[in-house]
């Protein structure tokens, strides 16, 4: 069973942006709002040189890493070609305006990073 955590409402997320979420283990969860309002949750680092995706622009379902300019897809975090890369993706649920992350997810994916 899934445990839902709340980390901030959709308001709190810029449109076209992304706001970051901290955790004890790991790098920083980015958190992303589309132009649409929908939302999703990657590693706040680009697959290519861990640029913070949190900082690049969104367009789309995608987002531009400010270092090189890699696209990465919010979706699943993959690379768009010709890159080729992935990096780690979040469960999402929104419910009543708010952004909640898999509690599990949060404390297990992508320690290491």
């Amino acid at each position: 069973m899934t445990q839902w955590k709340i980390v901030c409402q959709v308001q709190d997320i810029p449109v076209l942006g992304a706001r970051r979420v901290a955790r004890q283990k790991g790098a920083e969860i980015a958190i992303f709002r589309t132009q649409a309002d929908k939302v999703f949750a990657l590693l706040d680092k680009c697959p290519h040189k861990g640029g913070p995706l949190s900082q690049g622009i969104v367009y789309g379902e995608s987002v531009a890493c400010p270092l090189h300019n890699w696209q990465i897809k919010l979706a699943d975090g993959q690379a768009q070609a010709p890159d080729i890369g992935c990096t780690t993706k979040f469960s999402v649920l929104v419910e009543n305006g708010n952004v909640s992350l898999d509690f599990d997810e949060v404390n297990t994916l992508a320690i290491e990073a």
